[in-house]
């Protein structure tokens, strides 16, 4: 029987089975080559979306913006000041008005209580485009990306550096555990996921799954087909810049922990948007905050602009599976 993905909302790819993910990831693959070829099947005519920013993001709108306006949607942007959860309204009223006058919701914000309750309540699809403990948009776009360079996603060898415990580290770590996909999280004993969560996901992985946490470059890095940075402070932890230097300062990817790799082939990757030199006003307060070398986000290997695109033929298949 086909897989179907129909009302379905995306809050975390721990709700999906591995063929699931599979499809969204064949689907965004199938829809890049027709929008590439010039063919726009348009099968979110005369739906509507609504886009629910907490925190902003440049991707995230001009991704989710570009995939309904080629499919024929109307979104409908609603900023911070129009959607007050708990303020004046609860989050369960303004969740049961939403789905009475749109089709599907995409979601970015802090906490995933309020993205899950706002799916209980809403009854059509929601789509959790970033919490502060899941980004399973952003890992859709990886796995593609992962798959167009390689040809492959299962068995593929990556390696996530820097902070294990944040929302990206953690939903890559699902996506691996999922799809079977090698990782190894290379980050500070401080920042590292809890072995709890590990043993859980591992308890349920996929065949050529794995997921290794260490402190240790040489044995995260070896044989590794990408490696994939993210920055070191994320929103609403700007308090913690001195510390996260201190703890990090050795973990920035480098020409030199590129090579750790043995390979020649290695990609760099990163979810975006990176600290990589002192071209803007935040880098320049903070040039040790730097996460990654310009000499590897500029590199031929590097394919950060690939993911940010996949970001958008992602997002466009999971609204035509979920509402199309």
């Amino acid at each position: 029987m086909p897989i179907s993905l129909k009302g379905r909302s995306l809050l975390t790819l721990r709700d999906f089975a591995p063929d699931e993910i599979g499809l969204m990831v064949d689907t965004a693959a199938d829809l890049k080559a027709a929008k590439r070829s010039g063919v726009f099947p348009r099968r979110l005519e005369n739906r509507n979306i609504a886009m629910i920013f907490e925190k902003p993001s440049m991707r995230t709108r001009s991704s989710f913006a570009v995939a309904a306006a080629d499919e024929g949607a109307n979104l409908e942007v609603l900023p911070p000041e129009d959607i007050r959860f708990g303020q004046k309204e609860s989050i369960k009223d303004i969740s049961r008005v939403l789905g009475r006058l749109f089709d599907g919701i995409v979601w970015r914000g802090y906490s995933h209580d309020i993205v899950r309750e706002l799916a209980e309540q809403s009854g059509v699809p929601v789509w959790n485009a970033l919490c502060d403990t899941y980004h399973p948009t952003q890992v859709l776009a990886d796995l593609l990306t992962i798959r167009e360079v390689f040809g492959h996603i299962r068995g593929a060898k990556l390696c996530y550096v820097g902070d294990g415990r944040n929302n990206l580290a953690r939903s890559l770590m699902i996506g691996a555990a999922k799809v079977g996909v090698d990782l190894r999280i290379l980050a500070p004993g401080q920042l590292q996921p809890p072995e709890a969560l590990v043993k859980d996901l591992m308890s349920e992985a996929s065949v050529g799954a794995n997921i290794l946490v260490t402190d240790q470059a040489d044995r995260a890095l070896d044989g590794c087909q990408a490696v994939y940075g993210d920055v070191w402070v994320s929103m609403g932890e700007e308090d913690l810049i001195a510390e996260r230097v201190a703890l990090l300062a050795d973990f920035k990817v480098t020409p030199e922990l590129m090579a750790s790799t043995g390979r020649a082939d290695s990609i760099y990757m990163h979810c975006l948007p990176a600290l990589h030199d002192l071209s803007t006003e935040f880098a320049r307060k903070h040039p040790d905050l730097c996460e990654v070398s310009d000499e590897v986000f500029e590199h031929p290997q590097s394919r950060v602009f690939d993911q940010a695109e996949n970001r958008m033929h992602t997002a466009k298949a999971v609204m035509v599976l979920t509402v199309g």
